[in-house]
């Protein structure tokens, strides 16, 4: 049976960035894809369903990791930032700094490449079907060639980057590490265009060619999100994220009868600085659903002989489901452990948790504190939003929010915002309390325990985030 060091599975962001860095570590790897070799990374007949964008911080990360520089065409456009504006158009939030719009099929390409110049093999048309395993440890895996024909191949590491469906996730074995499973609770379904277009050039809240855009609003993105990403040539990344039970409740409640391909539409034609468009046929890419994790990545990204990354172990940012950077950061991070792995000849379980302390110190510490606030933020219906935008936050507190900092709300300071209404009372307290439950998360995750303390740690976690959904049910309109 054929043997390598590290088999990485799927040659998108995080794999093909987690195949360089062990390569370059003197491993022996083989990079897996289901795609030809000029589509690598391709999500499913759709293309590269993706928003694009990523933030610089990410792209200096990887550049000094694995001593690359990073150029056009992989960074198609650099943006100022992020900005999320209120549904009624007249708050706006930094979210995030400085960052780039992708050339998503490109940037794929070449990073495949760049893997392959650092010593890894690269196989294209091979299709995962699930992990070898042996003595209760992922010893290779299982799939099939072009062909057809069943190709069994083992390693001594296995890194799972095949996206949320991981065929690899779903069939290790029921374990306390990783779940096989995310709650359709904890997915939003998304969709997106990448159009040319012509533009009124007159407001900025809804379209900005420095500037990313995200619009809050219940009722054309219920418990999600509609967003604008500018693009080079007068292009855009234009798309709409709903959360199903959201989906639901709106639809019944304003009795309708919308998927996520109406909403998109609709969004599209309410966006008044899109005067005429046409999709973008390149690379056949131009239109593209998908479906994208919004919870905290899995609470261990190892199990023996396993390694995830990427989409695979819900890595999305949870309030804003931007998954670019942190599956870039977390596949050169698991990389470097499994080639120094290697290296040591020590692939177990205590050497590989490394790679969990230093995925959650890089990026990890803050997202359970997200989580609980992306729960609390679909909660809120537009008129909630609108007012908690002019008077619970400044924008230095929804922009530490955004980092997974913790704001220093206080009831004297704050309360006296608040105006006579229950709902906008309730919605404050209830910040209050969700913001008590982000430090309470921070506080845990700075302390990511070890493998001996894992279990117990674990629990507490889920506990605690267990007491913030039972509170807050989708309520958007």
């Amino acid at each position: 049976m054929e043997e390598h060091d590290v088999i990485v599975a799927g040659a998108g962001m995080a794999g093909s960035l987690a195949a360089t860095a062990a390569a370059q570590k003197g491993a022996k790897v083989l990079l897996l894809d289901r795609n030809d070799y000029s589509q690598a990374g391709k999500k499913t007949n759709w293309g590269w369903v993706c928003g694009d964008a990523v933030a610089k911080s990410h792209i200096d990360f990887i550049e000094k990791e694995l001593n690359i520089k990073l150029s056009s065409p992989v960074l198609d456009l650099k943006v100022d930032g992020v900005q999320v504006l209120s549904p009624d158009m007249q708050n706006k939030f930094p979210f995030e700094g400085e960052g780039y719009s992708l050339d998503r099929p490109k940037a794929a390409k070449y990073f495949a490449d760049m893997a392959k110049k650092a010593g890894a093999e690269y196989r294209t048309h091979y299709e995962v079907e699930g992990p070898i395993i042996e003595e209760n440890k992922v010893a290779g895996i299982f799939g099939r060639n072009e062909k057809g024909e069943q190709v069994r191949i083992k390693a001594k590491l296995v890194i799972d980057a095949l996206g949320v469906a991981s065929t690899l996730r779903r069939k290790l074995p029921q374990n306390g590490y990783i779940e096989n499973t995310v709650s359709t609770d904890d997915i939003e379904s998304t969709g997106r265009y990448i159009m040319k277009f012509e533009h009124n050039g007159g407001d900025i809240n809804y379209y900005d060619p420095k500037n990313a855009l995200i619009h809050l609003n219940q009722v054309l993105a219920p418990g999600g999100y509609g967003w604008v990403f500018p693009k080079t040539g007068d292009r855009i990344n234009i798309g709409v994220g709903v959360e199903k039970k959201s989906l639901e409740v709106r639809n019944e409640r304003l009795g309708k009868k919308d998927t996520l391909h109406s909403l998109i539409d609709e969004y599209v034609k309410w966006n008044p600085e899109i005067k005429s468009y046409e999709l973008d046929p390149t690379d056949s890419n131009g239109k593209g659903y998908w479906s994208v994790t919004v919870k905290r990545q899995f609470d261990s990204l190892v199990f023996p002989g396993y390694m995830g990354a990427g989409d695979s172990m819900a890595m999305p940012n949870p309030i804003s489901a931007g998954g670019i950077g942190p599956a870039m950061v977390a596949g050169v991070l698991a990389g470097e452990v499994a080639g120094d792995a290697v290296a040591a000849k020590d692939t177990g379980m205590e050497k590989i948790w490394e790679y969990n302390v230093r995925y959650n110190n890089m990026y990890g510490n803050k997202t359970a504190a997200l989580e609980a606030f992306r729960i609390y933020l679909q909660s809120l219906n537009n008129d909630l939003i609108n007012y908690g935008m002019s008077h619970f936050l400044t924008k230095k507190e929804a922009e530490d929010i955004s980092y997974g900092r913790i704001p220093k709300l206080t009831i004297a300071a704050t309360f006296n915002k608040v105006l006579s209404g229950i709902g906008n009372i309730n919605a404050f307290r209830n910040l209050l309390f969700t913001v008590q439950k982000m430090k309470r998360m921070n506080e845990l995750y700075s302390k990511y325990p070890g493998i001996n303390e894992f279990q117990e740690w674990k629990k507490t976690i889920n506990g605690e985030m267990q007491e913030v959904k039972e509170k807050f049910k989708p309520n958007p309109v």
